[in-house]
C-alpha cells in the first residue's frame, strides 16, 4: 500500500502546480483544490472500507501520514477561499484584514491544539504511542476529547490523525497570511552552514535552491517530470549534503511574496545574460 500512497500524495503535489500555474487568483486555485481533494478522500476513504489495512504498521502509516497530508490542505484551502471571499480590495485596507486573521489563527491554535500534550509528541517525531494515537478505536473518552469526534466516522477516523491535519493546515495557512505582507519575507530564507571539506556546497539560500527544484520539476526537466519532487529534492539534498527540511511549506510562502515571486530563477536569467553581453 505504501506505493499507493505515495501515488495519491503525488498526483495531489501534480494538481497543486498545474492550478497553479493556470488559475488566475488565489480563490480560484483554492476552490479547484477543495473540489480536488474532497473528491480525493472520499475516494480514499471507499478504498479503505472495502480492503482495510495490509497490515498495523500500513494502518499507522495511513492515519499518521496520509490522511492528514489531504486533510490538512483540504483544510487549509478552505480556510484560503473563506477569507479570500471577504479581502478588501483597497491596498490600505489589505495588511490589517490579513494582520487580524493572523492573530485570530495564532490564538486558536493556542488554546486548541498547541496545548495539548499530544502537539509535543507530534512536533518532536516521537513514535512510542503511534499505536495509541494512529490506530482505529483507541480514543479514551475519559481523556476528554474535542466535540467535534462525535460527528466524524470513526472507521476513517483515529481522533489523532485530524489532530495532525489541523496543524498542517496552519503551517500552510500561516505561511499563506503571513506572504500577504510585503514587509515580510519567507522565514526559510538562511544559508547554510558550509562544510570546508565537501566537494560541492549550495553557498545561496535555502528558498533558492527550492525554487530551482520546483522549476526544473514542473519544466519537466528532470526524466520528462517522471520523478516526484520529492526525490529531486533528495537529489540536491545529497549532492550537496544538506536538509532542506518542509519545501512544500516554504514554497507556499513563496507563492504569495509581494513583487517578483521567483527571485532566484530572476537574478540567474539577469546574472546569465550580463555574461552574454560582457562576453561579445
Amino acid at each position: 500500500m505504501k506505493q499507493a500512497y505515495k501515488k495519491i500524495l503525488l498526483s495531489i503535489e501534480k494538481e497543486e502546480i498545474n492550478v497553479s500555474r493556470n488559475k488566475k487568483s488565489a480563490i480560484d486555485e483554492a476552490y479547484h483544490m477543495v473540489a480536488f481533494l474532497d473528491k480525493t478522500l472520499s475516494e480514499l476513504k471507499a478504498e479503505v472500507n472495502r480492503n482495510g489495512f495490509e497490515s498495523i504498521l500500513d494502518e499507522i502509516i495511513f492515519f499518521k501520514r496520509v490522511k492528514p497530508e489531504i486533510l490538512g490542505r483540504l483544510i487549509f484551502y478552505n480556510k484560503v477561499v473563506k477569507v479570500e471571499a471577504y479581502s478588501p480590495t483597497n491596498p490600505e485596507l489589505s495588511e490589517p484584514y490579513y494582520s487580524e486573521h493572523i492573530k485570530l489563527l495564532n490564538k486558536e491554535y493556542k488554546k486548541k491544539i498547541a496545548s495539548s500534550d499530544f502537539y509535543s509528541y507530534y512536533r518532536t517525531d516521537r513514535s512510542d504511542k503511534d499505536e495509541f494515537y494512529y490506530r482505529l478505536g483507541n480514543v479514551n473518552y475519559f481523556d476528554g476529547v474535542d466535540s467535534f469526534f462525535f460527528e466524524v466516522d470513526k472507521d476513517f477516523s483515529t481522533y489523532y490523525d485530524y489532530k495532525v491535519a489541523q496543524i498542517k493546515a496552519y503551517d500552510l495557512y500561516q505561511a499563506y497570511l503571513t506572504g500577504k505582507f510585503s514587509r515580510i519575507e519567507p522565514t526559510n530564507t538562511d544559508n547554510f552552514d558550509i562544510d570546508g571539506n565537501a566537494e560541492f556546497s549550495w553557498t545561496d539560500s535555502k528558498n533558492a535552491l527550492i525554487e530551482l527544484i520546483y522549476a526544473l520539476h514542473i519544466s519537466r526537466s528532470v526524466s520528462n517530470g517522471r520523478v516526484g519532487i520529492r526525490k529531486i529534492s533528495q537529489m540536491f539534498e545529497d549532492i550537496f549534503e544538506v536538509s532542506l527540511g518542509d519545501i512544500h511549506h516554504a514554497f507556499y510562502q513563496m507563492k504569495f511574496r509581494a513583487g517578483q515571486r521567483a527571485r532566484y530563477l530572476h537574478q540567474l536569467k539577469y546574472n546569465l545574460e550580463q555574461y552574454m553581453d560582457n562576453d561579445l
